[in-house]
């Protein structure tokens, strides 16, 4: 009668722990403060479709610089997915494939290394196969608030996403 029950209950915990980790992977996910502003900024790189200003006001916010236009409008940063693979086996192989609404931009070596880090840091989940371990967000949106930045009170830099889709 107690291996039945220690099985029942094994089998319980493994279904529901199965289950919590498919729902989690397709629940959405935020990050903020200095995970959302270094995603943010490193997605920001690769964006053609965001303005040189807004560009640069990235980069120079994440550098730690102060910014010397003061700038009242948020800058939103956005991608349909962001797709990162890692070889275990070649651990020299790592890729990352950026969709933005209008192109696709494939990363190789220390960029897709820098993009595959940082959603780590934000909280995306790994998933894989043998050989290969997979970082995948969709719906990826941040929205940095320079003005509330300025204040330095850990606030000012939010992304959401949807994490392994």
């Amino acid at each position: 009668m107690r291996k039945i029950s220690m099985f029942t209950a094994v089998l319980c915990c493994t279904i529901g722990q199965a289950a919590s980790s498919s729902s989690a992977r397709a629940a959405t996910l935020t990050a903020s403060g200095p995970s959302a502003l270094a995603l943010a900024a490193v997605v920001a790189s690769h964006w053609s479709l965001l303005d040189g200003f807004d560009k640069r006001a990235m980069l120079g916010l994440f550098a730690g610089k102060r910014l010397f236009i003061t700038r009242v409008n948020k800058i939103t940063v956005a991608a349909d997915s962001v797709v990162c693979n890692m070889s275990n086996v070649d651990i020299t192989a790592r890729s990352c494939e950026l969709i933005f609404k209008s192109y696709k931009l494939n990363l190789t070596g220390r960029d897709a290394n820098e993009v595959y880090g940082t959603l780590a840091i934000a909280g995306a989940m790994s998933g894989g196969a043998a050989g290969s371990i997979i970082e995948s967000v969709t719906n990826l949106e941040c929205t940095i608030d320079p003005v509330q930045i300025k204040q330095k009170s850990g606030g000012g830099a939010t992304c959401t996403f949807k994490a392994g889709q």
